[in-house]
C-alpha cells in the first residue's frame, strides 16, 4: 500500500463577504502533497477569491484555513512566513520593470530566505534553463513577450522553493498563441509532482493535467471529481449547463 499523502492545505467552512455580497459560502477543500487541483467555473463564481484567501491576500470573513496543520486564519499566525511557502502566479506578471529578469528573480530569495546573491543566481539560472529562457537573465521585462513574462513570473515563484503553487488564471491575459508555452511549463511542474491549485478557463489543461477538478458556482463547490467524472459524466445541472457553453 502507498503511504497516505500529507495534507498541505485544508479549508473548513471558508466564507468571504464583500459588504452584502457573499463571494464564498462555506467552502471545504483538502489539498494533499503532490495534488494538482484545477478549479473551473463561470466568472464571478468565487474561484479567484478562494485562491486569494488561501494565502490571505483576501481576508476570509468566516471559516478556517489550515496550512501544514497550522490555522493561518488565527490572530497569532505569521502569514508572511507562510506566504514564503506558497508561490502565487497572477493574471498579470507584476515584474519590476526597472530591474533585469535576474534581479527580479533573486530579490525574494536574498531578502526573505537569506541566500547569497551567488546562491540565488545559481538557483534562478537553473530554473530559467528549465523553462527555456536561460539566455534572458540580463533582459528587462519590456524586452519579453507576454508568454515569456508569465514564464518568468512562474520562475520567480519557484525560486522561493514553495510547498504549493497557486495559479490565478495565469493565461487569461495572454494572446492565444502564447498560452501554450505557459501551459507547457505548468504541465512540467505537474509531472514533477509539484502541489498546484490552478484557477483556469483552459478546459483542455483541466482535463489533461488536473488530478481533481473542482467546479465552483455562486461561491460554493458544486461538484468535484476526476477530469473524466467532471467532463464526461457531470452530475449537477449547473455543471452540465456550464460545460455546454465552454466545450
Amino acid at each position: 500500500m502507498s503511504a497516505e499523502k500529507r495534507v498541505v492545505i485544508r479549508t473548513e467552512g471558508l466564507e468571504k463577504a464583500f459588504r452584502r455580497i457573499k463571494a464564498l459560502k462555506g467552502v471545504d477543500l483538502t489539498i494533499k502533497d503532490g495534488d494538482v487541483v484545477v478549479i473551473i467555473g463561470p466568472s464571478g463564481s468565487g474561484k479567484s477569491t478562494f485562491l486569494r484567501c488561501l494565502n490571505r491576500l483576501e481576508e476570509p470573513t468566516g471559516g478556517k484555513i489550515f496550512f501544514n496543520g497550522e490555522d493561518i486564519t488565527s490572530r497569532g499566525s505569521d502569514i508572511n512566513r507562510h506566504r514564503q511557502k506558497m508561490g502565487m502566479v497572477f493574471q498579470h506578471f507584476n515584474l519590476f520593470n526597472n530591474m533585469t529578469i535576474m534581479d527580479n528573480l533573486i530579490l525574494g530569495p536574498t531578502k526573505l530566505l537569506g541566500l547569497s546573491k551567488a546562491e540565488a543566481t545559481e538557483r534562478a539560472q537553473k530554473l530559467l534553463d528549465r523553462v527555456g529562457l536561460g539566455d534572458r537573465g540580463a533582459n528587462y521585462p519590456s524586452q519579453l513577450s507576454g508568454g515569456q513574462k508569465q514564464r518568468i513570473a512562474i520562475v520567480r515563484a519557484l525560486c522561493m522553493e514553495p510547498e504549493v503553487m497557486l495559479f490565478d488564471e495565469p493565461t487569461s491575459a495572454l494572446d492565444p498563441e502564447m498560452v501554450g508555452e505557459v501551459l507547457e511549463v505548468m504541465k512540467d511542474l505537474a509531472m514533477n509532482k509539484t502541489t498546484m491549485v490552478v484557477v483556469t478557463h483552459e478546459m483542455g489543461f483541466a482535463r489533461e493535467v488536473g488530478e481533481r477538478v473542482i467546479f465552483m458556482d455562486d461561491g460554493q463547490i458544486m461538484e468535484e471529481g476526476t477530469p473524466q467524472e467532471i467532463f464526461d459524466n457531470p452530475q449537477c445541472e449547473r455543471l452540465k449547463s456550464f460545460l455546454a457553453k465552454v466545450l
